[in-house]
């Protein structure tokens, strides 16, 4: 990328290629001219080290700066040049930055990308962003074909054949590939956390974590995608992302094949065939696969419930029953002033967020991003059990309750416990008989609000859903998913008790029935019980003199 670099800025470099030395503890210095990451130039120049060097007036501010250098044999004290521009008081430790940054700040015509109206006061920068709209990566790795946007990444890739880490840690011998890796790490060894936010004093150990963490006070998302105009707060968010729109799973498992999005998600994978499990809780010894898992667990130790005083005084309304908003059409009351402005769409029609793609339109934002992930297919949240992934996160904790078997939910009457609220809200139901969904054309009353979505469609001969094999269209969102099943021959539902496996978790439901011997159903005339309702309402006929017609299998 030499190229881009401007022919002052090369001369300067070629002018100024001796290391700067301190005559006080004859300590030679090699540095390293390193672009800022935030630059797209990301292109290292290694100083050649001489063995004397001259010090020369300089026609910018100068001013010594301490820097102190712990080694193994002593403390030495070495000063350097820093290089200050006097127009905005901006430093740099090398002439060479100093110089580029004079020439950004007399750019008269940026450049200015033709597709996003982005700006860069470098053509270089130009250049390379203008590749994440083509999708172009010049750079490709000879050992497996894997290519890049830049040849820094690239760089640092290479070091993942080659295995070289040259860096190591001087307490706990560990290495690493890059110096600056080292120095993260040794912040864990220190506790040093040299970034401070400006706005509530948090630190951190990482400036890209601070820059991160700053981004929540300001609302900022700079990284934007091109296909969807999507928007997040960091570039790696982003990355993620739009392998959703190429399909791109650029990590692999060597023992399997299988190939995932993200590193994070092959580590996990392959934790499935090591059976290592990395994290190890201090006071029991209970050990997990990963960290957010530990640090989940280790709250049953200490009690702690890191959850914000806003959350607090939701939850103890659900104690007190306080609902503070009122509606002014209807007087329906909410407990949250969020949920009294989206029920008050509910009065005017109003459907303000409206997808890009096919134009529907919402009354809540929610409802808008869950919408588009039909279009981009985006399934962000992933069980770390058996890495099954979902559009919605209460989906994913749904799902994660069949793994650990809790219900959480109980019924205060009759003691009936559920993993959803949801099931929990519509079970109370048949307690109070409340059904509080009418249909409008016929006044017919429901418990549920999809019911009632189900009864519309046979006044209006609606089908919504279609499959996109065979055309067939349905009426329902899950009869169109089991439908499909036929084509894949999908089987998720399995019985744990002998592995049998049913396209639908009713049949599964069913068929636990034959090794528990449970028979719910019970005929209010003779007692007599049954695994199915089905069978029930056929025998609840015999009482009533009705003739069972029995279809052929």
């Amino acid at each position: 990328m030499n190229q881009y670099i401007d022919a002052e800025i090369k001369e300067e470099i070629k002018a100024n290629q001796e290391p700067v030395m301190n005559k006080k503890c004859e300590v030679l210095v090699k540095e390293e001219l390193e672009i800022h990451e935030d630059l797209s130039l990301r292109q290292t120049y290694e100083l050649p080290v001489k063995e004397e060097i001259e010090i020369h007036e300089e026609s910018v501010l100068q001013q010594d700066v301490e820097i102190h250098v712990k080694e193994e044999t002593g403390v030495h004290v070495k000063k350097i040049h820093q290089y200050q521009y006097n127009q905005c008081n901006k430093a740099f430790y090398q002439k060479g930055n100093l110089i580029r940054h004079q020439i950004t700040q007399n750019v008269e015509e940026p450049y200015q990308c033709n597709q996003c109206d982005k700006v860069f006061s470098r053509k270089g920068n130009l250049i390379i962003h203008q590749m994440t709209h083509t999708g172009e990566k010049p750079y490709q790795c000879k050992q497996c074909d894997m290519t890049f946007l830049q040849n820094s990444d690239l760089i640092r890739h290479q070091s993942t054949h080659t295995g070289e880490k040259p860096y190591q840690c001087k307490q706990c011998d560990k290495s690493f590939s890059r110096n600056t890796s080292l120095i993260l790490h040794q912040r864990t060894h220190t506790g040093d956390k040299p970034y401070q936010c400006n706005q509530c004093d948090k630190i951190f150990a990482q400036n890209s974590n601070l820059l991160k963490h700053q981004r929540t006070h300001t609302g900022e998302k700079p990284y934007q995608c091109y296909q969807c105009d999507q928007v997040f707060t960091e570039k790696g968010s982003l990355i993620k992302h739009q392998r959703i729109h190429t399909g791109e799973k650029p990590y692999q498992c060597k023992q399997c094949n299988k190939t995932f999005k993200q590193n994070s998600y092959l580590l996990k994978h392959q934790r499935t065939h090591t059976g290592e499990k990395l994290y190890q809780c201090n006071q029991c010894d209970k050990v997990f696969t990963q960290m957010v898992s530990l640090t989940i667990h280790q709250r049953t130790h200490t009690g702690e419930k890191p959850y914000p005083n806003s959350s607090l005084i939701l939850h103890q309304r659900a104690h007190t029953g306080d609902k503070p908003y009122k509606c002014n059409q209807c007087d329906k009351v909410f407990t949250q002033m969020g949920s009294l402005i989206k029920h008050r769409r509910t009065h005017t029609g109003e459907k303000p967020y409206q997808c890009k793609q096919c134009d529907k339109s919402f009354s809540c934002n929610t409802s808008l991003i869950l919408h588009q992930r039909t279009h981009t297919g985006d399934k962000p949240y992933q069980c770390n059990q058996c890495d099954k992934i979902f559009t919605q996160n209460s989906n994913l904790l749904k799902h994660q309750r069949t793994h650990t078997g809790e219900k959480p939910y109980q019924c205060y009457q009759c003691d009936k416990v559920f993993t959803e609220k949801g099931s929990l809200i519509k079970h109370q139901r048949i307690h109070t008989g409340e059904k509080p969904y009418q249909c409008k054309q016929c006044d017919k009353t429901f418990t549920q609000n999809s019911n009632l979505l189900k009864h519309q469609r046979t006044h209006t001969g609606e089908k919504p859903y279609q499959c996109n094999q065979c055309d067939k269209v349905f009426t329902q969102m899950g009869s169109l998913t089991i439908h499909q099943r036929t084509h894949t021959g999908e089987k998720p539902y399995q019985c744990k008790q002998c592995d049998k496996s049913f396209s639908r978790n009713t049949s599964l439901i069913l068929h636990q029935r034959t090794h528990t011997g449970d028979k719910p159903y019970q005929c209010n005339q003779c007692n007599k019980i049954f695994a199915q309702n089905s069978n029930l309402l056929k025998h609840q006929r015999t009482h009533r003199g009705e003739t069972i017609s029995m279809q052929p299998m």
